[in-house]
């Protein structure tokens, strides 16, 4: 037999201390009216008990929703008299602890589940999703809430991990500082200088370790206050930076590698007038003409100017042209055998065959496709991006085909297999091991004997930061934790956008997990 007592005792378990006395349904949900249980009340000045009835009042509370049902409860309570003659207060109000807080109206268990809510959601959602829930809520009470919430204690981690993030990306910038081991948010900073750091570290002592990335400000900062800490460069910045100048000696080997991997090379005007460029920059460089006045004579950017003088020969600067994917690149077989085999089949035969096949693009795109001569290519085109994504991808991840076309990228010339043999050996090291200090070091020596330019201005960077990169080789910690905290604020700062301060934002940081 159904026991509907087990019911009611399961839906208000969190009323402890009132006695619920009748359930009705009202006009927009259920009405519950209650008493509080009676007993002596502690005045709220001077502390003495109190059973001396004075008043009845009644409260109106929100609780929490019973099926998407909206709960009021109607709540008795007792004024009492305190009994103290010295007591300068002679009447007060009973509360219930933990179920009814002073002047609130909503209970503490829907004041959680609100919390919870605003917390992950804020304002504008929140106000949207809660009547849903059978809790009724405004977009500024929801703001309300979430400020009013508690911040944890700050505690000091002994590695802390610390990150700037963008307020007004490339205007305003903020800190956010971490416990490295655990991910716990510890604090929020306006600003990402060397001052605001140094204040914060000097008023919290205690930290042994920091993550970084390769920011020279907050290098300087914890040098600066904390000089026998220990500083660990993050790994992934490190793999990051190896893989730009990985992508600008691949780029400028272009020359080398297209050919052995059938990817032709820009020709026409353009490769003409890149051709003309490089001599008229090595023309007056011979000259002795400075950089910045060779950009102003010949009308070109100064990192161009750069980039031809660094450059020893034209071929060099070639670059294949940059294809995309299209619609013809299925049917790039059949189009290359019908041509091998007729080679004066018309375009609008093609078409037709073509179209038979399931193609439904238009034809000027496969006059294009044809007269760029994408057709008779083996395999996609390869762009130094692509190149470039085939060294630093993991080896056991390569499928066959793009195995074959490694091979034959590292083989295109000697540059590009000293280029492979260094980013395996840096990959190596990314693994942190105690060994790694003199790995690193042989490392560093490989890539100076190797002749790649952009590859000696990556180990300049090392060396300008060797102690922080020997420990992110050779200890454990990592700032991939704080980067996971940038890439949740972003979505924070999309959920309060229009009213999100400083403020707001750093609260729902620290309160995110």
């Amino acid at each position: 037999m159904f026991d509907a007592s087990v019911l009611v005792r399961a839906v208000f378990a969190g009323l402890d201390g009132l006695v619920v006395q009748d359930v009705e349904e009202g006009d927009d949900g259920l009405v519950v009216a209650a008493v509080t249980c009676g007993g002596p009340v502690a005045c709220p000045v001077c502390g003495r008990p109190s059973t001396r009835l004075h008043a009845w009042h009644e409260r109106a509370p929100a609780d929490l929703p019973v099926a998407g049902v909206r709960v009021e409860l109607r709540v008795r309570v007792r004024r009492l008299v305190c009994q103290s003659p010295h007591c300068p207060r002679r009447t007060f109000r009973e509360q219930v602890p933990g179920v009814l807080e002073r002047y609130q109206r909503r209970t503490a268990r829907l004041t959680v589940a609100l919390e919870a809510v605003v917390t992950e959601l804020a304002g504008r959602a929140s106000a949207r999703l809660a009547p849903a829930l059978g809790m009724g809520l405004r977009r500024d009470t929801a703001l309300r809430v979430l400020r009013a919430i508690a911040l944890p204690a700050l505690v000091v981690p002994r590695v802390l991990g610390i990150d700037d993030f963008a307020l007004r990306r490339g205007q305003v910038y903020a800190t956010v500082l971490i416990d490295a081991d655990t991910g716990r948010r510890i604090d929020v900073l306006p600003g990402r200088d060397a001052e605001v750091v140094k204040a914060w570290l000097t008023d919290h002592r205690g930290v042994q370790v920091v993550t970084r990335d390769g920011s020279t400000t907050y290098a300087q900062a914890v040098r600066d206050v904390l000089p026998d800490a220990t500083q660990v460069a993050d790994r992934w910045h490190l793999w990051h930076g190896l893989g730009d100048a990985v992508g600008k000696e691949v780029a400028a080997h272009s020359a080398c590698w297209a050919a052995t991997t059938a990817t032709g090379m820009r020709t026409g005007r353009i490769a003409e007038t890149t051709a003309q460029r490089w001599a008229q920059v090595r023309d007056l460089r011979d000259a002795g003409v400075g950089l910045l006045d060779c950009s102003r004579r010949l009308g070109i950017a100064l990192n161009t100017v750069k980039r031809y003088d660094r450059a020893a020969k034209p071929e060099q600067i070639a670059r294949p042209p940059r294809y995309r994917a299209t619609l013809v690149d299925p049917y790039r077989d059949h189009l290359r055998r019908r041509r091998q085999a007729e080679p004066g089949v018309s375009v609008q035969q093609l078409l037709a065959e073509i179209r038979a096949l399931g193609y439904t693009g238009s034809q000027n795109l496969l006059y294009r496709y044809l007269g760029q001569h994408r057709h008779l290519d083996e395999h996609s085109h390869l762009s130094p991006r692509r190149a470039t994504r085939l060294l630093l991808t993991r080896p056991s991840t390569l499928t066959e085909r793009q195995t074959e076309r490694l091979r034959q990228l590292v083989g295109a010339c000697p540059e590009m297999t000293a280029l492979h043999d260094l980013v395996g050996a840096f990959a190596r090291l990314l693994v942190p091991d105690e060994a790694n200090s003199d790995a690193l070091t042989a490392w560093i020596d490989q890539a100076r004997a190797a002749p790649l330019p952009h590859a000696h201005s990556f180990v300049r960077g090392l060396e300008q930061d060797r102690d922080a990169v020997v420990a992110a080789v050779t200890l454990p910690h990592h700032n991939g934790r704080t980067e996971g905290v940038n890439t949740r604020t972003k979505m924070l700062k999309r959920q309060t956008y229009g009213r999100a301060g400083f403020d707001l934002l750093r609260h729902r940081i620290l309160l995110t997990a």
